[in-house]
């Protein structure tokens, strides 16, 4: 029966650890921003224009949430 030991160097992981957290930080912000810009230009929409694409006010945070997020 073989054994297979794996060593990393002790601090590698909280490293890899925590560089994972700051990019998926960075990507939360930039999806963040990505939605209140998404929702900011339709908001800035009169009702005339909103009615002209077919979207009610009531729907713009959906909007930007599935622009952004997908669901």
């Amino acid at each position: 029966m073989a054994h297979v030991i794996n060593s990393v160097a002790p601090g590698f992981n909280l490293i890899a650890r925590i560089g994972g957290w700051i990019e998926s930080t960075k990507e939360a912000w930039a999806l963040n921003n990505e939605f209140k810009r998404t929702f900011a230009e339709l908001d800035g929409l009169d009702n005339r224009e909103l009615a002209d694409i077919g979207v009610r006010r009531s729907d713009i945070a959906d909007i930007a949430r599935l622009h952004v997020y997908g669901h």
